[in-house]
């Protein structure tokens, strides 16, 4: 093979490896965001408990690390913000809504990335 075609191989091998990790996290991840979610509709809500707040920072954590080795950089900065978030005992109205928009953008990159 010449160079350029190692290089090609090379690449094709990494991209199945990532795909193959990204479908053994897959189901971590969808839980991490699912927790995210129902996070951010119980603060909507006014309903947030300590248990789900610190749930749904550990999630969001978790994701942001976990996103940022699969190459979805913005995923990686969503759930760092909503981290952020997560620390606070209370919150504002707008940054409970804030939490639901990073839930729902997290959501569509998780399911982007399947195809």
């Amino acid at each position: 093979m010449t160079s350029p075609e190692v290089g090609n191989a090379k690449a094709a091998a990494m991209a199945k490896a990532l795909d193959t990790m990204w479908a053994r996290f897959l189901p971590e991840i969808n839980e991490r965001v699912q927790i995210l979610d129902q996070a951010a509709e119980a603060a909507a809500v006014g309903r947030r408990s300590e248990k789900l707040r610190a749930a749904a920072h550990q999630a969001a954590h978790k994701l942001a690390g976990t996103l940022g080795t699969f190459g979805l950089g913005h995923g990686t900065d969503l759930a760092r913000e909503a981290e952020i978030l997560y620390t606070r005992d209370e919150l504002v109205p707008e940054e409970a809504i804030r939490l639901k928009k990073i839930a729902l953008d997290l959501r569509a990159i998780v399911d982007g990335r399947r195809s």
